[in-house]
């Protein structure tokens, strides 16, 4: 069970609303929500958040390109990512969005905390400037002159004033709340972010200058500044809780709670150092564990990009397959800490080899096989023994959790072949309805273990199986 009865509190980032929704996104919000039906299941209170980041020049400069006001065009493709939690049956308690008055307030309250501290002093800074990260860059962060992260679009020279955050403060603080190896998981990416303090940490930009662009969140007092995406998007975290207004459910899920957050391979500076930086300036806690994952690229490792066509729409593939065989790849075939390619072809090949012939086939013999055998569905007991099951989410390894599924799967495939049920009942039908009956027990067992991963094939199998009742259609028809 969970390592205790503390409230969970877990969230995702939040992505910029400059593109639909891709694949990578739904990966991150799978894995945050098969973390938080386990806690459910371990009988904790759990609030898992969610929401898009509306600011920055990107998201002006691309509303601009639409030819749409910048507010119409956050709504826009707010509403796809909104869409694209409930489709993937996400069980979030808050969608929250940076533009709404909430985190606008949160915001501004945050960085008043930081100045009083005296964590926020102004300088005028040089620098080349990547639009697509938001982000200055050093020399060194660069790859043939170009930011690694958006090799297409050229930094930019920029001089301005600025208002700074003083990071380099809490250099000891941070290095000692990650000595706690529960701080990252992976362990290889809480190096990271060590070598990152020791080697390269410095303050950082928290405003942009209002002349370039307005669309942010105005600095208070100082109306030629808007504050820096980075520092109005990760009050999300705290405003999704109502802060600083709602101090009940604060107090709950930030004060008491344990702390979780899933985020990709490219945020550990941002969440695991800036972020926790800026709570410790806040006088907040910190978050206790940042989950993260890899990419999904394309065949051979090669990243996803709509020019070289490889871009993979989770919608799409939600409506000819299903929202359960989804979710099964992308916690199941995809690593849940490292980079994992993602094809069409790939995807196809596991549906039918794991799905159609696989949990759909077994759920099909055995209750074929009770129907007509067996009156009613055999007792199930209240309780299954899930304690190995369990560990493999309280390290957060999902993809370790569902093979466990699979392997349990391939034990009574196997266990059906060698007993033979459909033959010896034939001729000793006490002990052929014995075989039948543990069949079943150990399928709903199954059925059990896939509610943080298959929550509707969950519900639809013990359906089935508490009715005593075949699948009148296969839970995963075979696609040719």
């Amino acid at each position: 069970m969970s390592r205790n009865n503390k409230s969970f509190y877990i969230t995702t980032t939040i992505p910029y609303v400059n593109a639909d929704p891709h694949i990578g996104f739904a990966l991150e919000l799978a894995q945050a929500d098969a973390i938080a039906r386990y806690q459910r299941l371990a009988g904790r209170e759990v609030f898992f958040s969610t929401g898009t980041d509306e600011y920055g020049q990107k998201i002006w400069e691309a509303s601009r390109k639409e030819g749409k006001s910048v507010q119409d065009y956050v709504d826009q493709y707010a509403e796809k990512f909104l869409n694209l939690s409930k489709s993937l049956n996400i069980s979030y308690d808050n969608f929250i969005r940076t533009t709404s008055s909430e985190n606008i307030g949160a915001a501004r309250e945050f960085w008043r905390l930081c100045k009083e501290k005296g964590d926020i002093y102004e300088k005028e800074y040089k620098g080349l400037y990547c639009v697509g990260c938001e982000r200055f860059l050093k020399e060194k962060d660069l790859a043939d002159g170009k930011c690694p992260f958006h090799p297409s679009l050229s930094p930019e020279q920029v001089e301005e004033k600025n208002y700074f955050f003083k990071l380099t403060k809490y250099k000891k603080e941070l290095l000692q709340y990650l000595s706690n190896e529960n701080a990252i998981v992976p362990e290889w990416r809480r190096q990271e972010a060590i070598d990152f303090i020791e080697n390269g940490m410095e303050d950082f930009s928290i405003s942009r200058s209002s002349e370039r662009f307005s669309w942010g969140i105005p600095v208070s007092g100082d109306e030629s500044q808007v504050m820096y995406v980075w520092f109005g998007a990760f009050v999300n975290y705290l405003s999704t809780l109502g802060w600083p207004k709602d101090k009940e459910k604060f107090q709950k899920f930030w004060i008491e709670g344990e702390k979780t957050q899933n985020a990709g391979k490219d945020m550990v500076k941002f969440q695991s150092v800036m972020w926790q930086g800026m709570l410790l300036s806040a006088g907040l806690p910190v978050t206790d564990t940042v989950i993260y994952h890899g990419f999904i690229t394309g065949e051979g490792g090669i990243k996803m990009s709509k020019s070289l066509g490889n871009v993979v729409n989770p919608m799409q593939i939600m409506e000819e397959y299903g929202v359960d065989a989804l979710r099964y790849f992308l916690l199941r075939e995809i690593s849940s800490f490292e980079d994992s390619p993602f094809t069409m072809e790939r995807f196809k090949d596991a549906y039918n080899a794991n799905l159609a012939n696989g949990l759909g086939n077994l759920a099909s013999r055995i209750l074929t096989l009770s129907e007509k055998y067996s009156d009613k569905c055999p007792n199930i007991p209240e309780k299954s023994d899930m304690g190995e099951y369990f560990s493999f989410f309280e390290k957060f390894d999902i993809k370790q959790a569902t093979d466990y599924i699979w392997n349990k799967i391939a034990e009574l495939d196997k266990f059906i072949q060698e007993t033979e049920p459909y033959k010896v009942i034939k001729v000793d039908k006490e002990k052929g309805e014995k075989i039948i009956s543990d069949m079943v027990v150990r399928l709903y067992e199954i059925a059990r273990m896939l509610n943080p991963i298959m929550p509707e094939t969950n519900k639809k199998l013990k359906k089935l199986i508490r009715e005593n009742k075949k699948p009148e259609t296969p839970l995963f028809p075979r696609k040719d």
